[in-house]
């Protein structure tokens, strides 16, 4: 399969490219900016991602999280030659959305030869913090099997 080399230099605005035909495109994910470091990226808060009674759903925050901060490792990398596999996530959700989308900001913390650890604050259109999470991908060879 060959796969397009992603990096800093590729304007957010042709990345929807990358999301066609995924959940990432089903939730309406999108980037919004990126550098070295950091990600950014917008979620509706509608019937995608909505848990019965009509609040965001946690899960959505999850895979919000886990999306900007797997875009972030795979910036990073040469994905011709290494794959992006998130091996762990967890957050805390503080409050609850209180507009129709959310923002998400990724950090990274740890940037290893084999392990990435990002920081991920999810927060409201009032700038209220509704989650935050804790993102670890491991980064693996292609030919490798795990």
């Amino acid at each position: 399969m060959d796969i397009p080399k992603l990096t800093y230099s590729i304007p957010v605005e042709m990345l929807g490219h990358y999301l066609k035909d995924t959940m990432v495109e089903h939730l309406g994910i999108r980037f919004t900016a990126y550098g070295e470091g950091w990600v950014e990226a917008t979620m509706p808060v509608d019937r995608r991602t909505f848990r019965p009674g009509g609040f965001l759903h946690g899960g959505a925050n999850l895979a919000l999280a886990e999306t900007v901060a797997g875009f972030g490792s795979m910036l990073t990398v040469d994905i011709q030659e290494y794959d992006i596999r998130g091996i762990q996530v967890s957050a805390n959700h503080t409050g609850k959305a209180d507009g129709d989308i959310v923002y998400a900001r990724a950090e990274i913390l740890h940037f290893g030869k084999r392990t990435h650890v990002w920081n991920v604050d999810i927060k409201s259109e009032s700038g209220k913090l509704i989650s935050t999470a804790r993102v670890t991908n491991m980064i693996v060879k292609r030919h490798e099997k795990q």
